[in-house]
């Protein structure tokens, strides 16, 4: 049973094809590249990948312009290379995640052409048409400020068309069957492939009555379970992670019932809005009820997804306006550093700035109640690029070693340009010389990484916020078949001092986890522990047994 549940138990890599290792020297990185570095990746110790979208596409959207799902698109390879990726990944026991695109395509694609070319194309209604200019045609874009509309006329089709993203990315008609079963097609086509899943894009939107004059837009979480019904039939142990940027409150649906029956795991992204608002003020009086609004919220069988930075902007639309502007001060005072009017564009090393604030901000991804994913790149710390646009700026090309390009590519062009200046160039940060000092961020992260798939509680147990009376410091229990771990974080930039009260058996000991002392409590289960600035602690309670109480399946 717990094999099967692989996905609340692991590591997740995120990261672009494109910018990752040009195996063929045109510039762009492609799957040769990337099977040469699964050695890497299973050096790092994650166990399972998400890619990006790879399909042919125009390529205007970070190739979410998809203009064919059942391809690989030239510039990364062939099928057979991908078949091949998939083989040579499995063999390190290292499982594939690929992006789901399906609440839009290209305008490109043929599906698009044949339905703008006659009200009678079989293909008409797989889109979302208006002979009229609906109300609200200017009203609720996925990116203000580039965009400035939601509806858009075609003339060949003679009819206004509904896109929530770009004009050149229309939406489909899931709540058209042949759209869903197509979508369905997709998914098995993949599957037979060897994928173990699918990061669902956009999940509220593709799920949502886009119909014009629609003034409730009702979701249709069922269209969720029929996917996840397909999906175990071809492949049992195959997920769903779903995009939903939602409150606490709207969350349940998504996951459906006790029994599990929607979207296996979904980005927490409640709690990494309150983890970076914690991390800019040093206080979790935001942080600990965003944890504990969350906790509960997925049936035994779902997992959330955590993450400190992924391809996009910083999402903070879901603070409050004093909250977003405090975390702004801190991490994006400069309008250069912000997008959207609700994100920041940087990347995690430069807007951290410590490495000492970074190691905290990752020791908490790994202890909270989830499953973490982690970005290219920030292994490493690496920085971001400014004078890219938009989103563009945390989409550099992976820093392999001191040489051209950062060893990522031999062309004289790259995708992206390299950081090749300054206290983030490739000169100063690169995978070859972090591989060989014991003391790098890397290998920092190699440990997290083991330290936290040693700790199965987290994914599989019951977490508890504990309350040490502090606003900076943070406490997270994690129960377990018997077994207890108990993490501390120091937020503060100064020194802190806790009562901790265990209230387990065998919290008399506390071990540490991290080489340092192990704790003897004070008086019965109480321990008094002195916090350094930004420090943070793993403990197992009462014993190092990591199967103790266990009944292994």
């Amino acid at each position: 049973m717990i094999d099967d549940l692989w996905y609340k138990d692991t590591v997740i890599y995120s990261l672009d094809l494109e910018t990752f290792l040009d195996g063929n020297g045109d510039g762009v990185g492609d799957f040769r590249g990337l099977i040469e570095r699964l050695d890497y990746l299973q050096y790092l110790g994650v166990g399972a990948i998400w890619l990006a979208p790879f399909h042919p596409s125009p390529n205007l959207d970070n190739g979410y312009d998809i203009s064919d799902y059942y391809g690989v698109d030239p510039r990364h390879g062939s099928s057979g290379e991908f078949v091949e990726f998939i083989n040579q990944a499995r063999k390190r026991g290292i499982r594939v995640l690929i992006d789901l695109v399906v609440n839009h395509t290209s305008d490109q694609h043929p599906w698009f052409q044949s339905a703008r070319s006659s009200p009678d194309s079989p293909h008409r209604d797989w889109y979302v048409w208006s002979d009229k200019r609906p109300e609200g045609w200017d009203e609720g874009m996925v990116f203000p400020g580039v965009q400035t509309r939601t509806w858009s006329y075609d003339k060949k089709a003679g009819a206004y068309y509904h896109h929530r993203f770009h004009e050149f990315q229309p939406d489909l008609n899931v709540d058209n069957p042949q759209v869903r079963a197509e979508i369905q097609r997709i998914i098995g086509y993949w599957l037979q492939l060897g994928v173990s899943g699918f990061r669902v894009d956009a999940v509220p939107f593709m799920i949502g009555n886009k119909h014009p004059g629609t003034k409730r837009k009702k979701l249709h979480f069922e269209y969720l379970t029929q996917f996840r019904n397909f999906m175990q039939w071809r492949a049992g142990n195959s997920i769903l992670l779903g995009e939903a940027n939602v409150p606490p409150d709207e969350s349940g649906p998504f996951f459906s019932s006790d029994e599990g029956d929607g979207i296996h795991m979904m980005f927490n992204f409640w709690v990494n809005q309150h983890l970076i608002h914690a991390l800019a003020t040093g206080r979790i009086d935001t942080l600990v009820p965003a944890i504990a609004a969350t906790v509960g919220v997925p049936p035994a069988r779902a997992q959330w997804a955590n993450f400190l930075r992924n391809h996009d902007e910083l999402d903070l639309g879901r603070l409050t306006d004093e909250q977003r502007q405090e975390a702004f001060a801190r991490f994006g005072p400069d309008k250069n550093m912000q997008l959207y009017d609700r994100g920041i564009r940087r990347r995690l090393a430069p807007m951290l700035g410590e490495r000492r604030h970074e190691e905290l901000a990752y020791s908490v991804l790994f202890s909270l109640p989830g499953t973490p994913v982690i970005r290219y790149g920030d292994e490493l710390r690496m920085g971001d690029d400014l004078s890219l646009e938009e989103r563009d700026a945390v989409r550099t090309p992976m820093q392999w070693a001191n040489e051209k390009n950062g060893g990522f590519s031999k062309a004289a062009k790259t995708v992206h340009p390299v950081i090749s200046e300054g206290v983030w160039s490739y000169e100063n940060i690169n995978v070859a010389d972090q591989r060989r000092d014991p003391t790098s961020f890397l290998n920092w992260t190699v440990g997290m990484i083991r330290l936290r798939r040693e700790c199965q509680e987290i994914g599989l147990g019951k977490c508890t916020v504990v309350d040490v009376k502090s606003a900076r410091v943070l406490v997270l229990r994690h129960d377990w078949r018997g077994c207890s771990l108990v993490t501390i974080h120091n937020f503060g930039e100064q020194p802190e001092e806790i009562r901790l009260d265990v209230k387990a058996p065998g919290g008399e000991r506390l071990y540490d986890l991290m080489g340092g002392q192990d704790l003897f409590a004070s008086s019965g289960t109480v321990h008094k522990i002195a916090l350094q600035p930004l420090e943070y602690r793993w403990y197992r309670v009462g014993t190092l047994d990591y199967a103790h109480g266990r009944d292994r399946e």
